[in-house]
């Protein structure tokens, strides 16, 4: 409701981050915004929100990698659906829920 008052509805897009999010709760925010109708497509720009789960699989070790692209696969998958509103939680990992926050983390 809030965008629908503040965004026009010229505006083509609207784009969310993960801000620290786990990668379930960023997907089911992102899902929940497409439960309805809206004047614009919105989806997302997510980082650590995809990557997360991938980079823990990989451990940079060339064995990881086609697990690390499954899962890479698998996110990409979760966020689709979750931009048309059809995200099902029940198919997550149990990594998907881990906090990505860290304490005095710096760029």
């Amino acid at each position: 409701r809030v965008l629908q008052h503040v965004v026009p509805v010229a505006v083509p897009g609207i784009m969310f981050l993960s801000g620290g999010q786990s990668e379930l709760e960023s997907t089911l925010n992102l899902n929940a915004m497409n439960q309805s109708p809206n004047p614009w497509h919105v989806s997302f720009s997510y980082a650590r929100a995809l990557q997360n789960t991938v980079l823990k699989t990989w451990q940079g070790k060339a064995e990881n990698t086609e697990a690390a692209q499954a899962a890479l696969i698998r996110r990409a998958m979760a966020n689709s659906a979750a931009q048309k509103g059809e995200y099902d939680p029940s198919k997550e990992s149990a990594s998907a829920s881990e906090g990505m926050y860290e304490k005095g983390y710096v760029y």
